[in-house]
């Protein structure tokens, strides 16, 4: 059974930096993608940014580009998301997801699994 564990969400003043930390266990084959997700009420859930098992492929969203980097460490079956130059409009809650995929962790198609979401507050 896929399970997923997010942590490192909290409050931090514009222009500041956190980690998300998102473990994964439970994937019995080697082509999987691991992505992260935002939603704020009112709004469509949003993905960040996505990476894909075995070949290490990365997509980010437009609007997070240059500020989040994803990196994982296979060993530990976890996947970090460090977040710099933190901005209001990024606050919402994180949510770090799995799904069996080939060839793309495309956001846009949903993914099956889902941790219970960490919260991220940007604001003086």
């Amino acid at each position: 059974q896929v399970q997923l564990a997010e942590s490192g969400g909290g409050l931090v003043q514009p222009g500041g930096s956190l980690r998300l930390s998102c473990a994964a266990s439970g994937f019995t084959s080697d082509g999987y993608a691991i992505g992260w997700f935002r939603q704020v009420p009112g709004r469509d859930r949003e993905g960040v940014s996505c990476i894909l098992n075995p070949d290490g492929r990365i997509a980010y969203v437009d609007s997070v580009k240059g500020r989040f980097t994803l990196s994982r460490d296979i060993s530990k079956g976890i996947v970090y998301l460090q977040m710099n130059d933190l901005k209001p409009a990024d606050t919402g809650v994180y949510y770090c997801a799995a799904d069996h995929r080939r060839g793309s962790c495309n956001m846009e198609v949903g993914y099956r699994y889902w941790g219970q979401g960490t919260q991220v507050t940007v604001s003086a």
